[in-house]
């Protein structure tokens, strides 16, 4: 019988990368959207380690399937590591892509390049029936541009210039991107303890 497990998100973009990265899988995937009256819960964590687990172990709870969660954001150095947990609302709790894109560059408008340096951080935390939580953290280090830079992805790709891409997140061939980015790196770690399972 497949296992099957669920992604702790209602973030349509989100699940479709995480299916294509976890596709080699014989186990079936679901999303929580997919799921009628799956909660959101409220992510208090000041890490991305503890957001992460607070919605695996709310999936688990509302689904008895494992659940995988991922809570990801972008952690600019001249900020100090904002936007950081506070990534998908830096410019409000409603705020969209654009918006919180337009207030990254506003607050980095006197930052010189050389001090643009930024990283995309990913934490992946899996929820088993069991009560064992593990998480796996991937990093991808970047600058931040002056202005938006391709369509692809979301959130802040189009700002953001990988330095193993060389190009935009935004502009990057989305199979390229999903072999280094941040999602990949620690989706790769949960991929191996999960290998080792099987």
């Amino acid at each position: 019988m497949r296992k099957r497990f669920v992604l702790a998100s209602h973030n349509g973009k989100k699940i479709a990368e995480m299916k294509a990265i976890l596709e080699r899988f014989s186990f079936d995937i679901i999303g929580l959207g997919e799921i009628p009256g799956a909660p959101e819960p409220e992510e208090t964590g000041a890490t991305f380690e503890e957001n992460a687990r607070i919605k695996a172990v709310s999936a688990l709870a509302f689904t008895r399937l494992p659940a995988i969660a991922d809570d990801s954001g972008l952690a600019v150095d001249a900020l100090g590591g904002r936007p950081g947990v506070y990534s998908a609302r830096f410019a409000g709790p409603d705020a969209d892509d654009a918006e919180n894109n337009r207030l990254l560059l506003d607050t980095l408008k006197d930052i010189p390049p050389d001090r643009r340096t930024a990283r995309f951080v990913c934490v992946i935390a899996l929820a088993l029936p069991d009560g064992q939580v593990h998480t796996y953290r991937g990093e991808a280090e970047g600058v931040i541009l002056p202005t938006p830079t391709g369509s692809g992805g979301f959130g802040y790709d189009p700002l953001f210039l990988s330095r193993d891409l060389g190009v935009s997140f935004g502009e990057a061939d989305p199979a390229a991107k999903n072999r280094i980015s941040h999602r990949a790196r620690a989706l790769q770690k949960l991929s191996a303890a999960l290998a080792a399972e099987e």
